[in-house]
Order: C-alpha cells, then sequence, then structure tokens
C-alpha cells in the first residue's frame, strides 16, 4: 500500500489504515500517526485509538465539518514517511519470564516440528524473538505481539489446548504472529 487510506467511520469518526495485512512498518506507521493527531492537540479529537496496522480518531462533528478535518488529516499524512517514523516516547521494554519445560508447554514439540527446528532452537527462537505490543485484542488486556522470525508462520491450531491451567500465561503462535493469552 503506498499511501495510506483514510476512510470515515459513521458521523463522528474516521480510520487512517497504513497496510491490508500486520507488518511491522504498517504498525509503526499507525502507532506513529496516532501520536502525531494526540501531539497537535486538535480540541474536536474526542479520542483515538489503534489497531494493527490503522489509527481511529473519533472527533466532534458539530466543531468541525469531516472535510475540514479530513483535509487537515490529508496533510498530516503528506508530512512525512509514516512506516519509517519512529515509535512514540515512552515505551518500555518487559522481560518476560518463560517457561518450556513439561506440561508448561504442552505443544512446543509439535510447534517446533511444524516450523522445521529441534525442541531446542525453538526454545532459543522463542527466547531471542524481541516483539512488540502492536495492539490490544478483542479480550481486555489480551495483547497481540509482533512478529516472529519467518520460520513460525505456521498454520493456527484449530482448537486451543485443553492442557492450560486455568490462570497460567501463555504465548499463541498465529501464522507468524504471537498473541499472549491469560
Amino acid at each position: 500500500m503506498a499511501r495510506a487510506q483514510i476512510r470515515t467511520a459513521g458521523f463522528d469518526g474516521f480510520l487512517v489504515t497504513f497496510g491490508d495485512a500486520l507488518s511491522e512498518p504498517a504498525n509503526r506507521a499507525a502507532l506513529a500517526f496516532r501520536a502525531a493527531v494526540e501531539d497537535a492537540g486538535w480540541p474536536e479529537v474526542e479520542e483515538t485509538s489503534t489497531s494493527l496496522v490503522s489509527a481511529y480518531l473519533r472527533f466532534d462533528p458539530f466543531q468541525t465539518a469531516h472535510a475540514e478535518l479530513q483535509g487537515r488529516l490529508d496533510a498530516l499524512l503528506d508530512s512525512r514517511d509514516w512506516r519509517a517514523a519512529p515509535l512514540p516516547a515512552n515505551r518500555r521494554l518487559w522481560r518476560v519470564p518463560t517457561c518450556f519445560n513439561g506440561d508448561h508447554a504442552p505443544q512446543l514439540d509439535q510447534a517446533a516440528h511444524a516450523a522445521g527446528l529441534s525442541r531446542d532452537d525453538a526454545v532459543a527462537s522463542l527466547s531471542a524473538a524481541r516483539v512488540r505490543v502492536n495492539t490490544i485484542g478483542f479480550a481486555p488486556g489480551m495483547p497481540y505481539l509482533g512478529e516472529l522470525p519467518e520460520a513460525w508462520d505456521i498454520p493456527r491450531l484449530k482448537q486451543l489446548s485443553a492442557n492450560v491451567p486455568a490462570g497460567a500465561r501463555c504465548v499463541a503462535i498465529g501464522g507468524a504472529e504471537a498473541e499472549a493469552i491469560a
């Protein structure tokens, strides 16, 4: 996608989309664009949020007409290469303890095999992967994490494992993306 698409979202919103599928540059663009809209301090913008590759903003249409705000969004889009923009400030690096032994990794061998890796290489690959929370998902607190190395572009399971104990925190791999499940 060469340029982001601006679409109206109801009578009081716009959705600015930077890609058709998740990619690091499209996610970076959505995060940076949302931050720029917030930094602009437009008084009629009442809410902003991001998804994997889009930024949403809700505004007061009684303060500003759609066409006027869309013109400002167009100008902001044209002001820089959003896919190369730095990530917004004040982000934190979290180190999450992981366990790949026994019952704590009920499908690791199956996933490693699908990725063409030995169990030890799979653990090393997942442990070394530095992923970013791209968006918070459909369930409160369920983060969709960034892309994993290409080997992990494996098919999703048809159903979740029944072997995950209640209250456990785990990482599910779906395609080349990781999801944290609580």
